[in-house]
């Protein structure tokens, strides 16, 4: 019982109380008491269109990398359990999941910005400019492409389970009754990994919705998405009246997290049946 004392004071200090802050300071008056004004603020055209962007943003690179992170799992899970491809692959995915903030900025900063290697290479060697259609990447096309980068290294991760649930022999009785290699994936192993690949999309989408310093890092000017308003509202000037605006910002961040992961785990249920 003792042991679990650390993980529990963790949770509340970095989880518990700022969410409590961020609810309780959303309904909170500026001059005390309880009011609905932050919230009814939420309707302005701005915060609207942050949050249209951030769920378009993350919704767009949650499907990019459940599709082709399922595809690169796919391929680790028919290669040899303990090959050296897999422990590589899988390792390298481990880590490219994680590598975010300011160090993936500055990464396609210096490879593909307007100064990058790659940029003035194809400038200069082969007559492309990839900037002719304006400065894309501090823009929401180049967070999607950067947001990509760590999208599909996690898709590997959280779905190569799954890909290993599936039993050899039901293919093999698939096959032994009559059934082609579209019927196995129609019938037998589409049904079975779609909640899990559902889920993991899910997942992707929380992932890239509550991702902040890479995009902090890469967009300098304006904000796009909803965390860099609400970074706005707690670090500028604030307007009269709406001293508490970012904190109801974040509480509709954690209203969407807490459905998206609402879902999530109620197709993880769903996969646990038989990939236990």
């Amino acid at each position: 019982m003792l042991g679990t004392v650390p993980f529990f004071a963790y949770v509340a200090i970095f989880l518990i109380i700022p969410t409590l802050v961020v609810v309780i300071g959303a309904f909170a008056g500026d001059e005390g008491g309880a009011s609905l004004s932050n919230v009814r603020a939420l309707k302005e055209s701005f915060i609207l269109a942050a949050f249209g962007r951030s769920i378009l943003l993350s919704a767009t690179t949650a499907v990019i990398g459940a599709v082709f992170g399922a595809l690169l799992a796919y391929a680790l899970a028919t290669a040899r359990p303990g090959g050296l491809l897999r422990r590589a692959v899988t390792a390298a995915a481990g880590v490219l999941a994680q590598f975010g903030g300011v160090t993936l900025a500055f990464a396609f900063i210096a490879t593909i910005g307007l100064s990058g290697f790659v940029t003035v290479f194809l400038r200069d060697n082969v007559g492309v400019d990839l900037y002719s259609g304006g400065v894309w990447l501090f823009e929401t096309p180049g967070l999607i492409l950067v947001y990509t980068y760590f999208q599909i290294p996690l898709m590997v991760i959280v779905f190569l389970p799954a890909l290993d649930g599936i039993r050899p022999q039901w293919r093999e009785a698939a096959e032994s009754l009559g059934g082609t290699n579209w019927h196995y994936w129609t019938r037998i192993a589409g049904p079975l990994l779609a909640p899990a690949f559902l889920g993991s999309t899910l997942l992707l989408f929380a992932n890239a919705f509550s991702a902040y310093a890479t995009a902090a890092a890469l967009v300098s000017q304006g904000s796009p998405i909803i965390p860099l308003q609400i970074r706005g509202a707690l670090t500028s000037e604030v307007v009269l009246g709406q001293q508490n605006l970012g904190k109801a910002m974040a509480l509709g961040m954690v209203v969407v997290v807490a459905i998206v992961m609402a879902l999530y785990a109620l197709l993880q249920r769903r996969t646990a049946r038989w990939l236990g």
